[in-house]
């Protein structure tokens, strides 16, 4: 029997007030927290907007959540979001 994916990763969100900054997915939000104010990114907080599913279900759910961020702030990305 295969094995089933693992439902343990998250999107989230990095505000700045009130302000998203970034989107993305993490399996341990904690330590993804840390790591994006090590590497200077300015925040107030990290918000979980998502239930655990598999990584391939948060990449989708990240990728419509990019997708309806830019469709009201004018076909643009948060701040941090690259891609």
């Amino acid at each position: 029997m295969a094995k089933k994916p693992k439902r343990e990763t998250v999107t989230y969100q990095l505000r700045h007030d009130r302000k998203v900054v970034y989107i993305g997915t993490t399996s341990d939000p904690e330590r993804r927290e840390q790591g994006h104010r090590a590497e200077g990114k300015r925040f107030t907080k990290l918000v979980v907007t998502s239930r655990s599913m598999t990584e391939d279900g948060a990449k989708k759910k990240r990728v419509e959540q990019l997708e309806a961020y830019r469709r009201s702030h004018g076909g643009k990305n948060p701040k941090y979001n690259k891609d």
